[in-house]
């Protein structure tokens, strides 16, 4: 999930280096609902291992 997040962050630059500033746009919001997405299972991960431990 993280590896997409960077995928399309990179794009974004990319795309606004070469002045497509729709595409960057759109690929920018991709890339913070990717990373949101991330981050949110990565906690309930951290958390559910911290439950099954006990």
């Amino acid at each position: 999930m993280l590896h997409y997040a960077v995928v399309f962050l990179v794009i974004a630059l990319i795309a606004a280096l070469f002045g497509f500033g729709g595409i960057a746009a759109s690929a920018v919001g991709i890339a913070k609902i990717l990373f949101v997405i991330f981050v949110i299972l990565a906690i309930a991960s951290f958390l559910a291992g911290l439950l099954r431990r006990k």
